[in-house]
């Protein structure tokens, strides 16, 4: 009944047999005998039809808020059927390329076949925990990874994110200088969200928990130190507490590779590879 219920929606809208056979693709005696079996099933007249004119009747008036609902109801069930169908990638990734995470999604969902992609933020140790355990399919993270990790994941699709300002805390004196160099870091205590210190920088290195830059912001305003920050953060993250200064040192960057587990390959997980591949080649 739902063919002859979509019928009619469409004669209701275009108060015409042949212009609603022609949208749907029929001939107006198919057309006709759908309302005709429509109307004996519920033993209401729907419309009023002279050789002139097509119109609804009170009845049909009073059914057509409910045709329209079941038509937008089987849409919704076919909608979410072919998402319950659809083959899904769990992927985890820092925030600081949640951008590149957003069209890596879009790619695979408008792929043919489309494939589904859940997005788990993480930092490097939960991220890696999580690929571990099999809870993700593959992660975003940020290398090099320690010996044992490379020898049981495969890591591709590398890709750098430069480190080109400083955040410093609100009052600081390098606060309104139009830049800073990496000269003028010697004595200061640089925070680092990682395992490494950042190569070429002077100054003393106190690392943060796993590679979030929060909490290292958060550090910042309290005057444990300074962060080397990417350009991007800078321009999305606004603090009373604390200031972002151009910072120039060359070759300062952060280096992200996707991983994944050698034996869980799929076809949905090489599609994912390929679309974070063709995201980074044509951003």
């Amino acid at each position: 009944m739902l063919r002859e219920i979509h019928c009619f929606t469409r004669v209701a809208a275009r108060l015409s047999f042949s212009a609603a056979a022609a949208d749907l693709g029929m001939s107006q005696p198919a057309m006709s005998q759908a309302i005709t079996r429509l109307e004996r099933a519920t033993g209401v007249r729907l419309f009023q039809r002279t050789a002139h004119e097509v119109r609804l009747t009170a009845e049909g008036k009073a059914l057509l808020p409910y045709a329209e609902q079941a038509i937008e109801a089987a849409g919704a069930f076919t909608a979410e059927a072919a998402r319950l169908a659809m083959p899904i990638i769990h992927l985890a990734y820092p925030p600081l390329v949640g951008t590149l995470a957003a069209r890596i999604v879009r790619r695979l969902a408008g792929r043919n076949p489309a494939v589904g992609v859940e997005l788990r933020v993480a930092g490097r140790a939960e991220a890696a925990r999580a690929l571990a355990d099999g809870e993700v399919s593959a992660a975003i993270l940020a290398v090099p990874a320690p010996t044992a990790f490379v020898t049981r994941f495969v890591t591709g699709a590398r890709f750098h994110v430069v480190v080109d300002h400083l955040a410093v805390p609100a009052g600081h004196r390098l606060q309104a200088r139009p830049r800073v160099t990496a000269a003028e870091l010697g004595g200061q205590v640089l925070l680092t969200p990682g395992t490494l210190p950042w190569p070429g920088l002077p100054g003393r290195s106190r690392m943060v928990a796993d590679d979030d830059f929060a909490a290292a912001l958060d550090l910042v305003a309290a005057g444990a130190g300074l962060l080397p920050i990417p350009q991007l953060l800078a321009r999305s993250i606004r603090r009373d507490d604390v200031r972002f200064v151009p910072l120039e040192a060359d070759g300062l960057r952060i280096t992200y590779a996707l991983a994944w587990s050698k034996e869980r390959v799929t076809p949905e997980l090489m599609a994912l590879v390929q679309a974070v591949q063709d995201a980074l080649w044509t951003r």
